[in-house]
């Protein structure tokens, strides 16, 4: 094998190990290779794509991100007290609570989206006694 060909060999090598470095390095921090880059993740609450949640959690985020108006004005964008300490503890006005209508439900319901201020986005399903991380990119 001349040197020309190892060089060769040896820059193509090269390139593919670096390829290879950058790809899984990129599937640890995306969002589909363990939602590392989800604000919220790292609280230890599981992790579920806006996508899977009910069609109205979607409708109710959209409506946040454009600051209303809201079906229930005189609730929705309030402070969220987390008496439940089921989400990380901060201070007071920290969280805002959404309703997420339930379809055939004579009030609000049980469901809500709960925002912080460093951009977590949070559901749940059972009027929180529970909550998962809403995966927004997905």
């Amino acid at each position: 094998m001349g040197s020309r060909t190892r060089i060769t060999a040896a820059l193509v090598g090269l390139v593919v190990l670096v390829l290879a470095g950058w790809l899984i390095r990129d599937a640890g921090t995306s969002p589909a290779g363990g939602a590392a880059s989800v604000p919220g993740a790292g609280t230890g609450l599981a992790v579920r794509p806006l996508s899977e949640l009910p069609e109205e959690a979607a409708r109710t985020w959209r409506l946040v991100e454009r600051g209303g108006p809201f079906p229930y004005p005189r609730n929705d964008g309030t402070t969220f007290q987390n008496r439940e300490k089921l989400l990380p503890e901060q201070k007071s006005g920290y969280y805002r609570e959404y309703t997420v209508p339930t379809p055939d439900s004579p009030d609000r319901g049980a469901r809500r989206l709960v925002t912080g201020a460093a951009r977590e986005v949070f559901y749940t399903g059972d009027h929180y006694a529970s909550f998962v991380v809403v995966d927004l990119a997905r």
